[in-house]
């Protein structure tokens, strides 16, 4: 049946134009510049607790509430001009809060500030700083400052050297990595056997199987006892190239050397059965583990649930879940967000969202990626209401959708006449600085304004660029 759509045309076009000045006027209205300080009730308020307990501060406790990098950067100097002396526990917290902002700016001159007033500071703060460098592909900041650490009075163990080559490794630098693993020595470092797991993680990520296996003796060769991850990452990649029988011969290797496989281990060899088709095999060896002394966890049940899901074999992963609780097993989020994808994805909404509601039920929490697979699956199916419902829900429990998610269900709920709706999402989508381009509004105007009125709309929006 056919809608008259001339009134959500005209709101369309009101309300696309509305929101695009509004994205256009905060973009040219936003300013850098400081803050207005905010007033403190608790200055003069200092609790002193015993030595053995964390020294509080009202400087402490103020910064935990602020979430903009510029208003805690702002605390910080209004706490000093008052006369306050800050501690290695003030520049840690703020440190902290700027690089989880990723304002790394401020960290450097806070880091300066550290090193000006010679303030001793742990290696957990370098660390954490090292890492946060590395999600943020700074990895040139991340080796400047391992090898600033010893002037500031910092003494560097394994674990900062281990922490720079996980960066190292993760961002692709894996000849750098090399390079500081052969210098280790001289540089004062005893590698242990994470050390060589993180370079033969490197090394298989570049399918170099051959020079892994040679870091491995190399590891014999130090003395350095390899791990169960040692053998995790040997017997994973064998599995993922589907060369199982030869993780099967590590596996056997692994426990001749007194060394003994845990769940992951064997959930990896429980992928490798389940990828070249031996499901029933997969199945065994969850069964069989337990004889070797290995009792199976959630993620081995995670591993056949996910398998009969790929083949559409929903049913059987239901049956699978239901003899996993009676075995006393209790799923967990990955459990429950393998049955919402899968049902998702063959279009079964409604099923999904069951469980969903179930797992709320037997208390676990959904996380981000449950509630956006529920709203694409609910805009794929074409019930916008429906995924309003759940991004509502995903908003209260403070996660966010994709922008493409936003973008699908505001487009999805115009079309059907939910203006009032779409303008709430779109105001979502603002409060978290998520904006649509060019090339996303001018799709979104086409499809629910007509070829006539988007031309005019799109003057209109390009008028207000100039």
């Amino acid at each position: 049946m056919i809608h008259s759509r001339s009134k959500p045309i005209i709101q369309s076009h009101r309300f696309l134009l509305y929101h695009f000045r509004t994205r256009i006027d905060s973009r040219e209205c936003h300013t850098f510049g400081p803050k207005k300080p905010r007033t403190k009730s608790k200055q003069e308020q200092h609790h002193r607790t015993t030595q053995k307990q964390c020294k509080s501060t009202p400087f402490l406790e103020d910064v935990k509430k602020v979430q903009d990098p510029e208003e805690a950067l702002s605390l910080f100097h209004e706490y000093h001009r008052s006369g306050f002396r800050h501690d290695y526990p003030s520049y840690a917290s703020l440190v902290y809060k700027l690089a989880k902002c990723r304002d790394f700016d401020a960290v450097e001159t806070v880091i300066g500030y550290i090193q000006d007033y010679n303030i001793r500071c742990r290696e957990t703060l370098f660390i954490a700083l090292i890492q946060h460098y590395g999600k943020a592909q700074l990895v040139n900041k991340a080796i400047e400052l391992f090898h600033r650490m010893p002037s500031f009075d910092c003494f560097r163990t394994l674990q900062s050297l281990n922490s720079l080559l996980n960066v190292l490794v993760d961002n692709d630098r894996f000849l750098d990595a090399k390079e500081i693993f052969d210098r280790s020595d001289e540089m004062g470092f005893r590698l242990n056997s994470i050390s060589f797991n993180i370079l033969i993680k490197g090394l298989l990520e570049k399918d170099k199987y051959e020079e892994a296996c040679n870091l491995f003796d190399e590891m014999l060769e130090r003395e350095v006892q390899p791990s169960v991850v040692t053998y995790n990452s040997l017997i994973g990649f064998l599995c993922r190239k589907g060369d199982v029988d030869k993780a099967k011969g590590l596996l056997e290797d692994m426990i001749k050397k007194g060394k003994y496989p845990n769940a992951v281990t064997y959930a990896l060899l429980m992928e490798g059965l389940c990828s070249i088709g031996e499901y029933k095999e997969a199945k065994k060896v969850m069964f069989d583990m337990e004889y070797r002394g290995c009792k199976p966890t959630v993620v081995n049940f995670g591993v056949l649930i996910s398998d009969l899901g790929k083949r559409g074999k929903i049913e059987e992963a239901q049956s699978l879940l239901s003899e996993m609780k009676k075995r006393r097993f209790k799923p967990d989020v990955v459990i429950y967000n393998i049955l919402v994808n899968y049902l998702c994805k063959e279009g079964r909404v409604a099923e999904a969202y069951k469980v969903l509601t179930e797992m709320q039920i037997r208390g676990c929490q959904p996380n981000a990626a449950t509630y956006r697979m529920m709203v694409d699956g609910f805009c794929l199916s074409g019930d916008f209401e429906g995924g309003l419902k759940v991004l509502t829900a995903m908003l209260s429990s403070k996660h966010c959708p994709r922008l493409e998610t936003f973008c699908c269900l505001v487009s999805g709920l115009m079309k059907y006449g939910k203006i009032d709706d779409a303008c709430f999402v779109l105001e979502e989508m603002e409060k978290r600085k998520m904006r649509v381009d060019l090339n996303a509004w001018e799709t979104l105007v086409r499809d629910n304004c007509g070829d006539e009125a988007a031309s005019k709309l799109l003057t209109e929006l390009i008028s207000v660029i100039q």
